[in-house]
């Protein structure tokens, strides 16, 4: 297997050895109305900005004359929250879930593991499509009611198996010199706190060319005590020192901030909600993973001592002009923006 010191060696974009700085950004409705769902403007963003392209998710068939295939460096493949009970054919647990066939189908699309697997393998041939340099891919799982209570059933162990077994699944569908990042999660699997099972997890793993998508927020929230983004540069630098060699896995930072700390404790006391909508999930979850931008200037350390290969700013935008406000504050902040 082939990790991240090799690579950057030989790591160019149009000739020159350098860090691209991206922007996340999908071809969903709200992302289309960032950019106008026009080319011109998102070309207009990017150089505006000094950014070297997108790392993109597919959520609808891809139109490459909105999305350019020379501005994806990256593709972030789709994801499931909640998939290790359908991996392991649980289906017991999976009608207590669910309700019935006709949802678990909507959701998987289909009872079998092939059936899921050629949702990823439609995602897969996208990215191909688009030549994406690198893909990523969520190391993490959580049954939906534990979003809230964090009582999660498995394990981190018992997770990155599974991720194992399902990207080496996939490994024939994804090409050889396409870099293929874990991304870590505050739910069980890939936290990036355990060096152990991150080596574990890499050693499984057979695709050829694999790393890490550090994600700062993601990260933070694994801690409910930090208060500040200076606490939160510490934690994450202390945690990378826990991590030791672990750190030549990580190629990639998606940079960005979450203090949700005090809400996490709040909604901890609570019991285990038993009914909710998929909106309320998705405002729970944006109150704990907040993607806000950094504003102190030692953010900047996290970059330095990584030195990835790829740097996204990854927000969550209201709007165009709250999207170019957290890049700027971001960018300022890291030293990246006059």
């Amino acid at each position: 297997m082939v990790y991240a010191g090799a690579h950057r060696a030989a790591m160019r974009w149009k000739g020159v050895e350098r860090m691209l700085q991206l922007v996340n950004l999908s071809n969903f409705r709200t992302d289309l109305d960032l950019i106008e769902n026009s080319a011109a403007c998102l070309t207009d963003f990017l150089n505006r900005n000094g950014l070297d392209g997108i790392e993109m998710m597919f959520c609808a068939p891809w139109d490459a004359a909105v999305h350019a295939p020379d501005w994806i460096q990256g593709v972030h493949l789709q994801f499931w929250p909640s998939w290790l009970d359908f991996w392991r054919g649980d289906r017991a647990e999976l009608q207590r879930q669910f309700g019935g066939d006709e949802q678990i189908i909507g959701c998987y699309g289909g009872l079998q593991r092939q059936d899921w697997l050629n949702r990823y393998r439609e995602n897969l041939r996208l990215a191909c499509q688009a030549e994406a340099s690198y893909l990523v891919f969520h190391a993490g799982h959580t049954r939906l009611e534990e979003i809230f209570d964090w009582r999660f059933a498995a394990s981190d162990a018992a997770v990155v198996e599974a991720v194992a077994e399902v990207v080496n699944a996939l490994a024939a569908d994804i090409p050889a010199d396409v870099t293929l990042l874990f991304e870590n999660l505050w739910w069980p699997g890939l936290r990036l706190l355990d060096r152990d099972l991150t080596e574990r997890l890499f050693a499984a793993v057979k695709h050829p060319n694999c790393g890490i998508m550090l994600d700062t927020a993601h990260l933070m929230n694994t801690n409910q005590d930090l208060q500040t983004e200076d606490d939160a540069v510490d934690y994450i630098l202390a945690t990378l020192d826990s991590l030791g060699d672990c750190c030549r896995y990580i190629r990639g930072i998606h940079l960005n901030c979450s203090l949700s700390g005090e809400y996490v404790r709040q909604m901890l006391t609570r019991p285990r909600q038993q009914s909710f909508s998929y909106q309320e999930a998705v405002e729970h979850v944006l109150s704990i993973d907040r993607h806000q931008p950094f504003h102190s200037s030692r953010v900047r350390q996290i970059i330095d001592r990584v030195q990835p290969d790829w740097l996204v700013h990854e927000f969550v935008p209201a709007s165009a002009s709250d999207w170019q406000e957290k890049l700027s504050c971001q960018q300022r902040a890291a030293g990246l923006r006059r």
